[in-house]
């Protein structure tokens, strides 16, 4: 990779303090996927950086640097969506933290990060958040290499049919009959079938996408936990004791 690039598109994803007054910035951008860079001295009272680099906030970044962690030059802010309700932030925290800690560094992938600009900008708008994530979750699968088609089990190259049950393996997707990296057995097949349709309007249909997208998620983390999950869990109890 080049010394130095400018005016790279790009979303903080994460960043933490550096050292006295710097932050470290994780950052999804167009061209170079997932990169870490340094901002000096942007955890100062007097630097305009640290509210600048905030979640969902599109930008326009300078750096440099030949090694894996660069130095954040410049930083251009430009006008985007909002996330104000409190779903709609949790879920933008989730989408952040599947980019940061499952996406390979410098790996880039435009269509992804097309992916995420829409996510951010429906969640922006919508009270119905489960079928946007459920669409990013997708093209993240997508962009790994790990989609799967909802309506044909890999195991026999049969397409799925209607009255039949299914299971879920991470590694193949949909199988006809459970093996040893089966995770869900029991899956409708008139289910699956509406769902290769695109149909997540129904209830049986989101929950079993969340279902199998939690399996998969899970397998990709390997076992490290998910924080925002943890504030999903703490808002769905706010909304029971409602």
């Amino acid at each position: 990779m080049k010394g130095a690039e400018q005016q790279e598109p790009a979303y903080v994803v994460h960043r933490r303090a550096w050292r006295e007054t710097s932050l470290m910035v994780d950052a999804f951008t167009l061209n170079h996927g997932r990169m870490t860079l340094i901002a000096r001295g942007a955890n100062s009272a007097k630097s305009p950086l640290k509210a600048q680099l905030q979640p969902f906030q599109p930008l326009m970044l300078d750096w440099t640097g030949r090694g894996d962690l660069k130095t954040l030059t410049q930083v251009d802010v430009r006008p985007g969506p909002a996330l104000k309700r409190t779903a709609s932030l949790y879920s933008g925290l989730y989408l952040n933290e599947l980019l940061q800690r499952i996406l390979p560094a410098a790996d880039p992938h435009p269509t992804l990060f097309a992916a995420y600009i829409d996510a951010l900008a429906e969640l922006s708008e919508t009270t119905d958040i489960e079928p946007v994530l459920r669409r990013f979750e997708l093209a993240f699968a997508a962009a790994l290499g790990v989609d799967f088609a909802w309506d044909l089990a890999t195991d026999t190259g049969r397409s799925v049919e209607p009255g039949q049950e299914y299971c879920y393996d991470p590694e193949q997707g949909i199988v006809a009959t459970p093996g040893p990296g089966t995770r869900l057995q029991h899956l409708s097949g008139d289910v699956l079938l509406a769902l290769a349709d695109g149909d997540l309007a129904s209830e049986s249909g989101r929950r079993l996408a969340k279902r199998v997208m939690r399996v998969l998620f899970d397998f990709l983390l390997q076992g490290r936990p998910l924080h925002s999950r943890s504030l999903f869990s703490h808002l769905r109890g706010e909304r029971h004791e409602s």
